[in-house]
């Protein structure tokens, strides 16, 4: 690239500066929608973005605080620390006195331990300043709870190839080399993307250099990204379906279907943990009962996991695969938290006995808090342990 642009990435070029730019994320930013009327309302909302790199995370963070007319600062978790930090909260004191509101963007917060993370807390909670986090990990296991609960998590999916394909356009638009495009090379472009705009952008880059002005051929792309076509991508479609079928083949004991997936998903570079993480969930949710003893597997194994890591742990993985496919199962731990959970938001307002209730003074006992209880193995009051209006709920069917 020349002129004022020049040494600038062309994925930094083309970063969209408004929502009318923005490809992909209909979900968030249709009219209506919960991202669209933050932007659009210049609503300053803490926020986690959830999402596979390249999906436009940083774009998202920016348009919100630009929107605001905020103090934008970016940093990284990965080299950032407490005293960055701090020097930022300085930074946000002193707009707040020119009434300028702050917009911290933390990149990959996942990777800020939790003193870094409990540094926001009170900041955030006083409005000093707006946090935006943008993490490729599940938020649920790698940011705090209190953090979370101040701010909404807003995930956004891998983008399409059609979408990628858009933005391709954009850019050889904007750099003038439609003559040079070869159909194929352009689609395998967006193929090799997997969902990621920057790595498209820059392996069109790449290509154009190297093409030096001749025709952009798939040969020349391949040449340019030095990689093949990925069997597996972790953040597409292809991470959804190879996961699911994993499951599922876990589910219908076909124990050579499961190692299969299982290979086919550690072989494409997918997290352990993540896969580990999912063992657990499928040793309760179906297993269950059947076998309850594969809960206490599953967990070891997730230890392990993270003990070992690759490629060591994969020894572990491929036990507790083994070992979920062939057992029995049952599905009666899920149907009945269903159940439990149907019930308890239908009734969420139904007073406890007063039988069941702890007597901690003599107004209590009076009231008959714990009337007629009896402190006792196996005690069961003639009045049973429900709220009157559920005393036919039967949930757990033996």
């Amino acid at each position: 690239m020349t002129g004022d642009n020049a040494g600038v990435p062309l994925a930094e070029q083309l970063r969209p500066t408004s929502l009318a730019e923005v490809v992909g994320h209909k979900s968030l930013l249709a009219d209506g929608q919960l991202l669209q009327q933050i932007i659009a309302g210049n609503q300053l909302v803490s926020l986690i973005l959830w999402g596979p790199p390249g999906s436009g995370k940083t774009t998202l963070a920016r348009l919100v605080a630009n929107q605001a007319a905020a103090d934008f600062i970016e940093i990284s978790a990965v080299t950032s620390g407490l005293p960055e930090v701090k020097n930022i909260i300085k930074r946000a004191e002193a707009n707040q006195r020119l009434r300028m509101p702050t917009v911290l963007f933390v990149d990959e917060i996942h990777r800020f331990n939790k003193a870094q993370q409990d540094a926001f807390l009170p900041h955030v909670e006083s409005g000093l300043l707006t946090l935006i986090g943008a993490t490729t990990e599940n938020p649920s296991f790698e940011v705090i709870t209190p953090l979370l609960s101040r701010s909404r998590v807003l995930v956004l999916e891998a983008l399409t190839k059609a979408d990628i394909l858009a933005i391709l356009q954009r850019a050889i638009k904007r750099l003038k080399v439609s003559k040079q495009l070869d159909k194929q090379g352009l689609d395998y472009l967006a193929e090799l993307a997997a969902g990621d705009a920057r790595v498209a952008l820059g392996n069109l880059e790449l290509a154009l250099n190297m093409a030096g002005g001749s025709k952009l051929t798939i040969e020349l792309v391949k040449n340019a990204a030095q990689r093949k076509l990925p069997g597996y991508d972790k953040n597409g479609d292809q991470h959804y379906q190879q996961i699911s079928a994993f499951i599922k083949s876990l589910r219908a004991s076909d124990a050579d279907a499961s190692l299969y997936y299982l290979a086919r998903i550690l072989g494409g570079g997918e997290d352990p943990k993540f896969v580990a993480r999912r063992m657990v969930v499928f040793a309760s949710e179906d297993v269950g009962l059947a076998a309850s003893a594969a809960l206490n597997l599953a967990v070891s194994t997730f230890l392990a996991v993270e003990r070992l890591g690759m490629p060591e742990c994969q020894y572990n993985l491929y036990h507790c695969a083994l070992v979920l496919a062939k057992t029995a199962k049952s599905r009666s731990v899920t149907s009945a938290m269903n159940k439990a959970q149907a019930a308890a938001e239908q009734f969420a307002e139904e007073p406890v006995p007063l039988h069941l209730r702890n007597a901690t003074s003599q107004l209590d006992k009076d009231r008959g808090y714990g009337k007629n209880y009896q402190w006792k193995d196996g005690f069961k009051h003639p009045a049973g342990n429900l709220p009157e209006a559920l005393k036919d709920l039967k949930i757990f069917e033996d």
